[in-house]
């Protein structure tokens, strides 16, 4: 009942083949089965039909990560929808413009938020609590037995908006062919199989959470260990009983700082896996000293899922994201030209990976996406005599917090208006935990007060946008045509949190 949707057929394979076989332990929380959890996604694409939902709407979700989320995700794609999960941190001004872009047949919230978010679309508004209770729950059918709707591998299956580094945020379309591809190729690469035990610590509003480490599970019939945020404790109490974990690099540096991490403790793990955020090699040796482990980087991006990976087998080197993964091609360019090997340029790749575009932004795709296939990533690297590509930078001003996009513009746009400020420039800084940290360049008038300004970001922003630091300047240094030099301000305040 699953062949005739492209993306269904390949994440329902283990429920089909396995149905009792476990997907997913919880703390405090009954274990749920392959089949639960495909009948679970059944009911609720049951109801969002219902509810109006007709191939090709849209499906905006802002909702806590639980097992509830996962099934929602997977019922939108068997009734024909395209998911568009959104950041639990998003303020009501942020939701406001991606409801607006995205127009989408049905909002899902928390239930605390709905008076908040509901009036900000014409959508129906539906309900998902962290408890798994709401009122899409409510609207459940009493059994599954859903037919999936047929979609084909070029039709969309889901949008994620990413934070470019100028104009607004754009919503990446991703086909069934683009998240099946890199997931099954994913699956290959790593080694998963149905006898994997999966650390999911992961938010599931973001690629690295969804479509790698949920995909790939569901991809190879692997069992979870289902944890609603990362918890160092929990973490620790399921290494011995688990294979496998996929992280950002704020993962692995707090849980350094436990002294229960040890060589015992990962024995039975075979594979630990960061990404979304550069890893610096400091964290690398002192996680491989403690556990024997090598932990392996790879590089993608929402557009693209993942490009690049080091080698299962193999030298996995520190400081680069390994080597284009099967069937993606990978070119490092420079005006218009491939750079020569182990000179620095923009990566662009190839594959069945790639997004379909941009919504709604024909112009934004046209810039960004060839006719031929090749997507600009904006990233800077180069690449080895060997094949390992190493990330250097970025040739815009996109900053990477966490794992997440920030776009500074629209921090700066929101500082530069408030009262007694003259002008701001926001960048993003090395930092030992998230990679890079964001840190707001100030210039004020009189004596400048810093809480107002902490005040008023906390109220516009999602927390992990707000700037961590905030400096203030006489004047911001600028070129002979005026221009703010952000890269001298990086330079300045490059140790600013790495000391």
């Amino acid at each position: 009942m699953y062949e005739a949707n492209h993306l269904c057929s390949l994440l329902a394979r283990h429920a089909v083949l396995t149905p009792d076989h476990l997907f997913a332990r919880r703390p405090d929380l009954a274990e749920i089965s392959y089949g639960a959890l495909f009948e679970g996604a059944e009911r609720i694409a049951s109801a969002l039909v219902a509810h109006g939902l007709t191939p090709g709407d849209r499906v905006a979700v802002q909702v806590d990560k639980s097992i509830e989320a996962i099934e929602l995700y997977i019922g939108t794609v068997l009734a024909g929808g395209i998911f568009l999960p959104l950041n639990t941190a998003y303020t009501a001004a942020e939701l406001s413009y991606f409801l607006g872009d995205a127009t989408p047949r049905i909002v899902i919230c928390s239930p605390a938020r709905e008076a908040e978010i509901a009036p900000l679309s014409p959508a129906t508004c539906l309900t998902l609590g962290a408890d798994g209770t709401g009122s899409l729950i409510d609207a459940l059918p009493a059994t599954g037995g859903f037919e999936a709707v047929p979609r084909e591998a070029d039709d969309l299956a889901a949008i994620l908006y990413t934070s470019g580094t100028t104009g607004r945020s754009k919503g990446a379309m991703l086909s069934h062919a683009n998240l099946a591809s890199n997931s099954e190729t994913l699956r290959e690469y790593w080694r998963f199989t149905r006898d994997d035990v999966l650390i999911h610590a992961l938010p599931i509003f973001h690629t690295h959470g969804l479509f790698v480490a949920t995909n790939v599970a569901l991809f190879s019939g692997a069992s979870t260990v289902f944890l609603p945020k990362f918890d160092p404790d929990a973490i620790l109490d399921a290494m011995p009983g688990a294979t496998s974990m996929m992280g950002v690099p704020t993962f692995y540096t707090r849980l350094l700082d436990d002294p229960r991490l040890d060589r015992d403790r990962a024995a039975n793990m075979r594979l630990f896996i960061s990404g979304s955020a550069p890893m610096l090699v400091d964290t690398h040796e002192k996680w491989l000293d403690r556990t024997g482990h090598q932990v392996l980087e790879r590089y993608g991006m929402t557009e693209t899922n993942m490009s690049t990976s080091n080698p299962y087998d193999g030298e996995r080197r520190m400081g680069t994201v390994g080597f284009p993964l099967p069937g993606v091609e990978l070119r490092i360019m420079a005006e218009g030209k491939e750079v020569p090997q182990g000179e620095i340029g923009v990566i662009e790749v190839r594959g069945p990976n790639v997004f379909q575009g941009y919504w709604q932004m024909p112009e934004k795709t046209a810039e960004e996406l060839k006719e031929d296939g090749w997507f600009i990533t904006g990233d800077l690297a180069m690449q080895d005599a060997e094949g390992y590509v190493t990330i250097v930078g970025r040739d815009k001003d996109l900053i990477i917090s966490g794992g997440f996009n920030i776009y500074p513009k629209e921090i700066e746009s929101l500082i530069d208006d408030l009262p007694g400020v003259v002008e701001s420039a926001v960048i993003g800084v090395p930092h030992p935990d998230f990679g890079e940290g964001v840190l707001a360049v100030i210039v004020a008038e009189g004596t400048p007060d810093p809480e107002p300004i902490r005040a008023a970001l906390a109220e516009g922003l999602a927390k992990f946008k707000q700037p961590k630091e905030l400096i203030f300047l006489d004047e911001l240094p600028r070129n002979t045509m005026g221009k703010v030099q952000k890269k001298a301000l990086r330079d300045q305040y490059s140790k600013q949190f790495t000391g």
